[in-house]
């Protein structure tokens, strides 16, 4: 049982999920972890269906990540197995960090599937495919996607609108805005103020992070 409880512990840290019960003296109001964002767009005839998923931790993370794992190349396989699962369990309480809505309306996944976690030059990367509950039919409507974290402790990115693609059945109709979060001087200063006992913000993440908007128009 203790040996469960570290692993939860190292689990939560990296998706934030209830960090201040586990070692208050860690938290603070500024990201202390970093994940470089890629998706892929599934669909099709104008159809939105989920998301292809690749999320890259930083070096730090991932050290954290595999402390007092086996990553011997023995064992490396299963151990990556074995993580995988737990990190997706967990990110499921938090629904993936992922908020896809429509006229701030939220749309709801059914199923996780395809996970893998690999690791390349000292970066764990975690693949998943997150599909809907029910299929969006774009009709020239403006979705928009944000992956966070709610507190703020991981920095959930995309480095340009590169990082988000296609599927080859919408690449001729669809288009991408990536927007930069444009939080208020006020609520930058409160952000980098919050006292280290303080309780987490769960709107930070909201705040900080940017917006994706996705539109698939017909030809």
């Amino acid at each position: 049982m203790r040996k469960s409880t570290k692993f939860n512990y190292r689990i939560y840290l990296k998706f934030a999920l209830f960090l201040i019960s586990f070692v208050s003296t860690s938290v603070w109001a500024h990201p202390h972890s970093w994940v470089d964002l890629q998706a892929k767009v599934l669909g099709e005839n104008h159809t939105l269906t989920g998301f292809k998923m690749q999320w890259t931790f930083d070096r730090m993370t991932t050290a954290y990540l595999f402390d007092g794992e086996d990553m011997s190349p023995l064992h490396q396989k299963e151990t990556l197995k074995k993580l995988v699962k737990s990190v997706i369990d967990n990110m499921g309480k938090s629904h993936y960090f992922t908020n896809v809505s429509h006229e701030q309306k939220p749309m709801t996944f059914k199923s996780v599937n395809d996970e893998q976690l690999t690791t390349y030059k000292g970066k764990a990367k975690l693949t998943f495919t997150l599909s809907l509950e029910k299929p969006y039919e774009f009709h020239n409507k403006l979705l928009t996607l944000k992956i966070f974290d709610p507190t703020y402790y991981v920095d959930m990115s995309w480095r340009s609108k590169s990082d988000i693609t296609f599927a080859t059945t919408l690449k001729s109709s669809c288009h991408v805005q990536l927007i930069k979060p444009h939080p208020t001087t006020a609520q930058i200063n409160r952000a980098m103020t919050l006292p280290i006992d303080a309780n987490p913000d769960y709107q930070l993440g909201q705040i900080f992070t940017q917006s994706v908007k996705l539109n698939c128009k017909p030809n």
